[in-house]
């Protein structure tokens, strides 16, 4: 079997311009990229698929052809223009959402990544895997339980809400007992003078 080198050197040429447009911040670039990606992949397949030759139908013949050419590297590249149109199709809708909240259409870095990106490996403190109410020297539980840290509050500001909710609970079950133990004796006192 020969292969057709320009073919060859025109998918290569696709592929390599498809991944730079990939590693883009746009997302119209990224779309791009992928497009033309899929497009140096599939002109990769027909070149792998063979020489040209006859329909794969019997009794069907094109030019002098002797064989007939490989059905399943055209099912693969069908297959492969479908699922391109469906990535695409997601990609310009993450694109129309992305402009509606940014307005514009590059791809900033995620303030979440780049806070792990900072932790240190070795200190336990900055483990990702730690809840926020860790003890970062041991890793056990504290006494705040599963809060988690959404608005990135300090963890002593949490204590101390912590602390506050804890005092206000510890308040209205001491009132509540204070009420429950003055019915109490209001009762024994009614059951007294009954008795009387």
């Amino acid at each position: 079997m020969t292969a057709d080198f320009a073919l060859l050197l025109l998918a290569g040429i696709l592929s390599a311009a498809g991944v730079y447009l990939l590693l883009e911040r746009t997302i119209i670039k990224i779309l791009l990229g992928l497009m033309i990606l899929s497009n140096g992949v599939n002109l990769l397949i027909l070149a792998a698929g063979g020489p040209p030759g006859n329909p794969p139908i019997r009794g069907q013949g094109w030019g002098e052809n002797a064989g007939d050419s490989d059905p399943l590297a055209q099912a693969m590249i069908l297959t492969a223009i479908v699922i391109t149109a469906g990535v695409g199709a997601f990609i310009l809708a993450l694109a129309y959402r992305s402009y509606q909240f940014t307005t514009v259409d590059e791809v900033a870095d995620d303030a979440e990544d780049a806070k792990i990106a900072q932790r240190s490996a070795t200190d336990p403190a900055q483990a990702p895997d730690r809840d926020a109410s860790d003890d970062p020297t041991t890793g056990m539980p504290t006494e705040l339980g599963e809060h988690v840290d959404y608005d990135d509050e300090d963890l002593e500001e949490a204590e101390a809400e912590y602390e506050a909710e804890t005092r206000a609970e510890a308040e209205a079950r001491a009132e509540a007992e204070a009420r429950v133990e003055k019915l109490r004796r209001r009762r024994a006192e009614e059951d007294r003078e009954e008795e009387r």
